[in-house]
């Protein structure tokens, strides 16, 4: 797409910065229920239960694995994904257990969605093909990333954490808008504001996007939202093993994410991590695709 492909893979001439920001603005409204031409659909048995899963690109070429967070899905991805596959990727996503097309996976009667769940499905996604894999984890995602990456290291070609809680422990004291009350609020009720946010667009999302993201709701299993809130409100502290790991690893944010960007840069000094930051929110994926994927390729191509 925007990104000029030319022999040996994983070399490409480079837009000029202002041109990838310009067709970031250009940007039209569309209906992100249509996945990019070529996408293959199908249904992988995780260990949680079947999830809805999506590829695009030559198989057999170098992989890559884009996994949406907490009240996301597949499609977050449609404006980045195409670009990869034209730089010769296979870029594949997945819905979490609980969320969106996967809402009948998850946890045994009794038991709860928990990290173990979601890294047990990353992992199997992970060893289902080639190894090892580029992995970007959005948000919610990037955490269960962060600790998949400390317990199977091999399965990583480089670790991109977009607009990830940028710490351990109770991540939402970060937060702009909870920080300071977090520690004092249920995850029901967080998981409430978030849903309340979304539905009735306090972000001022295009209609396209809007029908979407409020269309999920539809489908994602309230309870994997509110123990996903939870979950974030005690993230293991696995940040010594990210900064021993030596795969290339990016922190990507928007300038105006719900986490600090100091806070984020923070971190990626903790963890030995690049910082790239682009004039979005919370979802660079989503508004700022061009200039994210150039970053992600700058970053494949020092991986292994």
């Amino acid at each position: 797409m925007s990104l000029r492909v030319r022999q040996p893979l994983h070399r490409f001439e480079p837009i000029r910065p202002d041109r990838l920001a310009s067709l970031d603005a250009a940007l039209p409204d569309l209906d992100w229920t249509i996945l990019p031409p070529g996408t293959e659909r199908y249904r992988f048995p995780a260990p949680s239960g079947r999830l809805a899963a999506i590829a695009l690109g030559r198989p057999g070429a170098p992989r890559v694995l884009l996994v949406p967070g907490a009240t996301g899905s597949k499609e977050d991805f449609v404006l980045l994904a195409p670009i990869l596959a034209d730089a010769g990727y296979r870029v594949e996503s997945f819905d979490l257990a609980g969320q969106y097309e996967s809402a009948a996976a998850g946890p045994l009667p009794g038991r709860h969605f928990d990290y173990e769940l979601f890294v047990a499905d990353l992992v199997a996604v992970l060893e289902s093909g080639d190894t090892p894999v580029h992995v970007l984890g959005y948000s919610f995602a990037g955490l269960v990333a962060e600790l998949t990456l400390a317990r199977r290291p091999e399965l990583f070609a480089s670790l991109v954490l977009l607009t990830t809680p940028p710490g351990p422990g109770q991540t939402f004291r970060g937060v702009r808008w909870l920080g300071r009350v977090s520690g004092l609020v249920p995850p029901h009720t967080i998981a409430s504001l978030m849903i309340w946010g979304i539905v009735t667009n306090r972000n001022h999302t295009l209609p396209g996007r809007l029908d979407l993201v409020r269309r999920r709701f539809g489908y994602t299993r309230r309870a994997s939202l509110d123990e996903i809130m939870g979950l974030m409100k005690h993230t293991p502290d696995v940040r010594r093993e990210l900064a021993r790991s030596p795969v290339p690893k990016l922190i990507a944010v928007g300038d105006h994410d719900l986490w600090k960007v100091a806070q984020h840069r923070r971190f990626a000094h903790r963890i030995g991590a690049e910082l790239r930051v682009y004039p979005a929110g919370h979802s660079p994926c989503e508004t700022t695709p061009h200039q994210l994927a150039r970053d992600l390729l700058a970053l494949y191509a020092r991986g292994r």
